[in-house]
């Protein structure tokens, strides 16, 4: 038997260690590490170069070149993934260097994994839009950049067919897509529309990518989103109904992870997907909470939430993987974050511990936007009951000669719905 699958390609890391840089060399590596496995392929090797600032022509120097040089070939590594974006001359002068090897900066790395894992129409549109934003600033050649054919990290594209295109013809293919992306963005404002009249509490999963935020949200809701140990396994927003303890509902919303260094094409791109966030109640910040880097990931993610300006939205601090801390020094972490953070939960999604106190916390907000009824409604308006029981909390009916008395705490549309259609008023007022 002849094997003809396609070994993985072997990459070889380069990050540069500078002065007042966020996270530390060896984490941003570790991290960029994560990504190209989520990309298909293979760490060959590493290595960190320090310096005051990026060189203008190879980012790493020239001396730091010719020794990646080395070291790839050493290794067979097939391509160099740099831990920052490189600007198209500095990509240009370090391919020159380690001939016969591609180089990768980290935003077509996650542009690439991005591509891979864009299942839906929408989201293809998405990702080819920040692709090809990527791209224009770096035609050169026969644009190979954006075939299919090689299958290697940082190839995924539009396709062949855009091979022998000029930057107008790409100018043209980004106005025709960002159309296609208008138009989206109206349909989600017409289905945001149609669940707002439904008058649900929201609240809206943030945070960086790979924390637990799908397995929280399966927990939560009882759903079946995928569930991977890998950066960005979900890209597309997802919607589901929980029910709360004391009757009633509410939605709760899983959205794209963040990342350090996120391409700021990407963010463009996908703002029609995180316009989700616009809608929502509240905005649920999931935490690893065994990362030791995990004060620089919450900034990173408030950042992002600033860029896309919802940081004034009300939030919760929820830190996930709490089955993580284990021992003394787990305990006083909990206490520490639990002093720095104070009303934040603990939970882990995947053992399921803490999971009805965040559950019973997400019912206490939606609470506060509630207005509390007495009413009689006449026994032709019956269905309110129901209607009652799915979207607020009903303490209590009772059947008389005057109609259906309901005591309950329902959503202020719902509450004025109620008192419009009530034979007899009893109390009502506002939490």
């Amino acid at each position: 038997m002849i094997d003809t699958t396609t070994p993985p390609e072997r990459a070889y890391l380069v990050a540069l260690d500078q002065p007042r840089a966020r996270f530390e060399a060896d984490d941003s590596l570790r991290e960029l590490a994560s990504l190209v496995d989520a990309a298909g392929g293979v760490v060959a090797g590493r290595t960190v170069q320090q310096r005051r600032a990026p060189d203008p022509n190879t980012w790493v120097g020239k001396g730091k070149a010719a020794e990646i040089l080395a070291e790839c070939t050493r290794l067979r590594a097939d391509l160099v993934v740099c831990d920052d974006e490189l600007a198209p001359r500095q990509q240009r002068g370090l391919e020159g260097v380690v001939t016969g090897r591609r180089v990768v900066d980290r935003s077509e790395l996650i542009l690439d994994i991005f591509a891979r894992h864009a299942k839906t129409k929408e989201g293809r549109v998405q990702v080819e839009v920040a692709q090809l934003e990527y791209q224009l600033p770096r035609l050169r050649g026969i644009w190979q950049g954006l075939s299919r054919l090689g299958g290697g990290i940082g190839t995924r594209g539009p396709g062949e067919s855009l091979l022998e295109t000029d930057r107008r013809v790409i100018e043209r293919r980004l106005i025709d897509l960002r159309a296609r992306l208008g138009e989206v963005q109206r349909q989600r404002e017409r289905s945001r529309l149609s669940r707002s009249r439904d008058g649900l509490f929201l609240a809206a999963l943030v945070g960086y990518t790979n924390v637990g935020k799908s397995t929280l949200l399966n927990a939560l809701a009882g759903a079946t989103v995928l569930v991977a140990d890998q950066p960005f396994a979900t890209l597309d927003p997802t919607t589901r109904r929980m029910s709360l303890p004391g009757g009633g509902a509410l939605l709760v919303s899983d959205t794209v992870g963040f990342i350090s260094k996120l391409p700021p094409t990407l963010i463009a791109a996908f703002r029609a997907t995180l316009e989700e966030l616009n809608d929502a109640d509240l905005l649920v910040h999931v935490v690893d909470v065994g990362h030791p880097n995990l004060h620089e990931r919450m900034i990173v993610v408030r950042e992002t939430l600033t860029s896309l300006d919802l940081a004034s939205r009300e939030s919760l601090i929820v830190f996930n993987k709490a089955d993580t801390l284990r021992g003394a020094e787990g305990d006083a972490l909990r206490e520490a974050l639990g002093a720095e953070f104070p009303g934040s939960v603990f939970v882990s999604a995947r053992t399921g511990d803490g999971v009805e106190a965040l559950r019973d916390r997400l019912a206490a907000t939606a609470a506060t936007r509630w207005t509390t009824v007495d009413v009689t409604v006449p026994y032709n308006e019956g269905g309110l009951v129901q209607r009652v029981r799915e979207r607020g909390s009903l303490r209590n009916t009772e059947y008389s000669e005057a109609g259906i008395r309901i005591e309950a705490d329902v959503p202020a549309d719902l509450a004025a719905e109620l008192t419009s259609r009530r034979t007899r008023a009893v109390s009502s007022d506002r939490r």
